[in-house]
Order: structure tokens, then sequence, then C-alpha cells
């Protein structure tokens, strides 16, 4: 996402779905007031610590209403920022600046907080062997921007989507029967270069998976003391991840264990936003 041909082709198409969802005829409380063109500015203001991370988003909401607008940056995507840091400035016709705030606030605020949070607990696996993952548990239509600020943040990406790998979870295994059918079945079906990964709830289906030859067993919900073992029975055979309500203020009990990887929802779906705001517009 750091590059434009990525942005896009993957990003694009999103963000004018998110403006025509703010804009479906016309603004009407800008053009009550803003008749006409009159070039102005306006100043991206941080209002609280923390990671800023979507950028070029931000800027490709006000290039998409007018490829006229021109953003000047002061940080880039992974710098710490301050409460009144001026992180921007946006210049452009100035209905276009009051038309895109929202639209391109809502994109950043969403992807600094993730950002932010996501360095925080990334902060907890320093010295480590265990990666920080992320999981699918996104914003529906946000995935790609929310999947880059876990990046941005110091984490990393679990599967993309369901087309990126065999994830076999309780359902999965109920839908054939058993981990070892499950396991079988998706050796026959997926192609060989996909890993096969099992959610596992009990030690005896870790020892089904293990034997059954999955890649990655994930220990889902179980307690240290279970984990432990779990490993213990696995010996090597396949990676370990451990995923269930994994948040910041449990990872670090978590990162002691010897597991391969830590996948953590709340990435996603527990991050503040970070405040930011457009201040100080004016005509030029």
């Amino acid at each position: 996402m750091n590059n434009n041909i990525t942005m896009t082709l993957n990003a694009d198409e999103l963000i004018r779905s998110a403006l025509r969802e703010d804009i479906s005829s016309e603004d009407v409380s800008t053009n009550a007031v803003m008749p006409y063109y009159q070039e102005g500015t306006v100043n991206l203001i941080a209002k609280q610590d923390g990671i800023i991370c979507g950028l070029y988003v931000f800027k490709r909401v006000f290039e998409i209403l007018d490829e006229n607008v021109r953003v000047e940056f002061y940080f880039k995507d992974g710098d710490k920022v301050k409460n009144k840091d001026l992180v921007a400035t946006v210049t452009g016709d100035i209905r276009v600046l009051l038309s895109g705030e929202r639209t391109a606030l809502n994109y950043l605020q969403r992807m600094s907080g993730i950002a932010t949070y996501t360095n925080e607990v990334a902060q907890l696996f320093k010295g480590s062997k265990t990666k920080l993952l992320d999981t699918r548990k996104t914003t529906p239509n946000m995935r790609i921007f929310e999947k880059y600020a876990v990046k941005v943040g110091g984490g990393h990406n679990h599967r993309y989507n369901l087309s990126d790998g065999v994830l076999l979870k309780d359902n999965h295994i109920g839908a054939a029967g058993s981990v070892k059918k499950a396991v079988e079945m998706a050796k026959e079906y997926a192609p060989f270069v996909r890993k096969i990964e099992v959610e596992v709830e009990t030690l005896e289906m870790v020892k089904e998976a293990a034997d059954a030859g999955a890649d990655i067993i994930m220990l889902d919900n179980m307690s240290v003391d279970m984990m432990k073992e779990a490993i213990r029975i696995i010996n090597g055979r396949a990676e370990t991840e451990c995923s269930g309500n994994v948040t910041k203020e449990n990872v670090a009990k978590l990162t002691d264990i010897g597991v391969d990887y830590i996948s953590s929802g709340a990435l996603t779906h527990s991050a503040p936003i970070l405040d930011l705001s457009l201040k100080n517009l004016h005509a030029i």
C-alpha cells in the first residue's frame, strides 16, 4: 500500500464507495455557503499522541474529488505524532476540502488508531520469538486498510481472506467429521503450496492434528498450562499459534509460552481511533 499502483488497483474503488455513501446527491451545507470556486487551505492537526497511518488514503480522498488538490505531509506512515502536531496541510477548492473532510478523517483516524494499538501490543513481544498476527475480524470493506495499519504498527498479517489459506476451524471439523478427516480432505483438495492450519480446543485434538500432519496448530482459548502441554505434545511437528481473547492486557503472559504466533482480533475490532482534526480552514 506504500505504492500508487497498489492503492489505485485495490483501494480507489472502496474510497469512491465511501464518498458516495457521504455524498449521495450533493453536499448541501457546503454548496449553501460556498457556491463558487475559491482556493483555500486547511491544517491536519493531531489531537493526541500515537502512530500516524493512512496518509496516502487521506490524500486519495481529496484527489478523487479533485485531482488538483495538493497535500503536504510533515510526517510519514509509522511516525509517532504528538498532541497538537501539524501533520499536513491540504490546499485546493474549498468545496472539495469541506466535502472530503469527514471521509478522509474517518480513514486516517481508524487506521492510525489500529497502528497505535498494534504498536502498544507489539512492544510486549520484544525479545521473544513469537510474532503478533491480526485476524479476519475486520470492518467490512475496510480490510485492506486495517491490515495495512497492523503492519505499520509493527504486527504481521495472517491470511488476507478465505482464498488465501486453509484454516480448519471447529465448524469445518464438524462438517468433515473429525480433525483427522478434515486435514486429510484439505491435503487432497488444496494446492500443495498452501499450509494447512487447524484450530483445536482440547489436548486430544492437539494430538490428532499433529498426527494428521497439520502444518500449523492453533491453540484456541486454552489456559496457559494447557498450551504448555500442547506444545510438548506437538514437539516441533507443527508451528503453533495461540488465539482467543488476546488483548494488550493479557498478552505478556502468553509470549513466554514459546508459541510461534499469537493472533489477536482486538488489533482491528477493538482499537480506538486516534483523534485528528482538520482546522483553520481559510481562503487564500
